[in-house]
């Protein structure tokens, strides 16, 4: 109980503290010009589009590199190097048009051998396969038109339209996508210095006359927020992207903060594969464990919600409702769960967290008073990104890491992370019946029924807890008082080419 309370002070004090705090947008006449620095917590991983796992990375890309199609803010996509698209009506033909006015940012036109190559090169015909959906699912890609190009599928894929999303890089740039990054967005790479900056510069070329606004973007790599608070109210940051709720009434005078949902799963992720966590039994005593709607006070001032499946609300009819409380904080029935599993007196483990990501490590300090409740004695290991990149995400070297997964635009998408044969499913979670369901939806055609299909394994998730689900949180961010044009979107991404200063 004391234990309890030390944690219900603490959310106290986090509520006290933070006076959530939203200005509006400033009205006036867009301006055409200027310069933005955003602050940004992590280096990417790659510059390479079809290499970059990172979500952090894809936030700063997003403005340089485009597909056939991108993005919309409403979770759709919409044409970008394509005018327009056709699927047959067995759904395994893919047609599209190109412009006739797109250009790679080293003064290049675009052309559908450029095309071609872009998406061969995800498939691995040129090597390392840099894509699995094109790779499992692209049987060949033809130029059947000057301006046209089309994809033919081994197989339907009925959520497939989402991967055109992918860059277009320019076949004469091939071995050098990393050092020299090219492609056709509003914005073009000037310079990387890692841990310092990522600049780039307006496209004047860019297909979209009206865009952007801006001449010139650096993120600027910060990996403290509190230097990022201090920099933005001295002049010398611009916008603050996922500002922590701690901070938001410190803004002041200095700017505003606007607040949207982000379509992000927070996890606890577990290692099935490392005792005690290959027993469902010790999972689901850990969630019964630990009181959701208190974290989320406690780290997110309230600003979040709370989960029981990998899938955001946001993502509307695909959300099962109803598994965020199937494990209510039951401190009686995890101890019973933890005796069954031969662990009467609890265990020692560590959770490993990227410490660039202040909010997951907040949230490992809250978890970790939540578990000793239940005997679980719990160490917090906080690693560089680079280390996490490598040692959990990709070695699997690790018991526990909280993160955040990122939204994407499809369901199969946000889901495919948890089957067996998904090559970044770090959980080690394998399970026949869920893959079975995730193959049956991707190539579904009558919607309802692909609905409940995703609907099932996202209960089957909650059942089997391959991760505890935390939140999704809000992101809140700042700007200074002359920027507007901010948009969200329900993935990890900075659309700087809407943003713009008024007079």
């Amino acid at each position: 109980m004391k234990k309890i309370k030390t944690i219900l002070l603490f959310v106290l004090i986090m509520i006290l503290t933070v006076n959530i705090f939203s200005a509006n947008e400033p009205k006036g006449e867009a301006i055409y010009g200027g310069e933005v620095v955003v602050a940004v917590p992590q280096d990417p991983d790659y510059l390479d589009p079809h290499k970059a796992a990172a979500s952090g990375t894809e936030e700063m890309m997003f403005n340089v590199f485009e597909g056939l199609l991108k993005p919309d803010p409403k979770g759709g996509v919409r044409p970008a190097v394509a005018e327009s698209y056709e699927v047959s009506e067995d759904g395994l033909i893919y047609t599209f048009k190109i412009r006739d006015n797109v250009y790679f940012h080293n003064g290049e036109k675009v052309t559908l051998e450029d095309v071609k190559y872009s998406y061969e090169r995800l498939m691995g015909v040129y090597g390392e396969v840099l894509s699995s959906e094109f790779e499992q699912y692209v049987e060949s890609v033809k130029i059947i038109k000057p301006d046209k190009i089309e994809f033919k599928l081994k197989k339907i894929n009925t959520e497939f339209l989402y991967n055109f999303t992918e860059a277009i890089l320019p076949k004469s740039n091939d071995g050098k996508h990393n050092t020299n990054p090219i492609g056709t967005g509003p914005f073009k790479f000037v310079e990387y210095s890692p841990g310092q900056r990522v600049v780039l510069e307006k496209f004047d070329q860019y297909w979209d006359e009206n865009l952007p606004y801006l001449d010139k973007v650096e993120f600027r790599i910060i990996t403290d927020p509190q230097a990022s608070l201090i920099a933005f109210k001295a002049g010398e940051i611009d916008m603050i992207p996922r500002l922590g709720t701690e901070y938001i009434n410190l803004i002041g005078n200095n700017g505003y903060t606007i607040s949207g949902e982000q379509n992000m799963v927070q996890i606890f992720g577990l290692n099935l594969q490392r005792k005690p966590f290959d027993d469902v039994r010790v999972r689901k005593a850990m969630s019964y464990a630990i009181d959701k709607d208190l974290l989320i006070q406690a780290v997110a001032g309230g600003y979040g919600t709370k989960l029981g499946s990998n899938m955001s609300p946001v993502m509307e009819k695909y959300f099962k409702e109803g598994l965020a409380d199937k494990y209510s904080p039951d401190i009686t029935k995890a101890k019973e769960l933890l005796t069954q599993a031969g662990y009467p007196n609890g265990f020692e483990t560590t959770i490993t967290v990227p410490s660039n990501y202040k909010f997951h490590v907040d949230t490992a300090q809250v978890l970790v008073e939540m578990l000793k409740q239940i005997g679980i004695n719990a160490k917090i290991e906080q690693v560089e990104w680079g280390v996490w990149l490598d040692r959990v995400y990709a070695g699997r070297d690790y018991y526990s890491t909280i993160i955040g997964f990122t939204g994407k635009l499809s369901p199969y998408d946000i889901l495919k992370r948890y089957m067996s044969d998904y090559s970044r499913n770090f959980f080690n979670y394998n399970n026949p019946e869920y893959d079975q369901i995730m193959l049956n939806a991707v190539k579904e055609t009558n919607i309802e029924k692909q609905i409940e299909l995703y609907k099932e394994a996202q209960v089957i998730l909650s059942e089997d807890l391959p991760a505890i689900f935390l939140m999704d949180p809000n992101f809140i961010v700042a700007l200074q008082n002359d920027l507007a044009g901010y948009t969200f979107y329900p993935l990890y991404i900075q659309d700087m080419s809407v943003i713009h200063y008024v007079k």
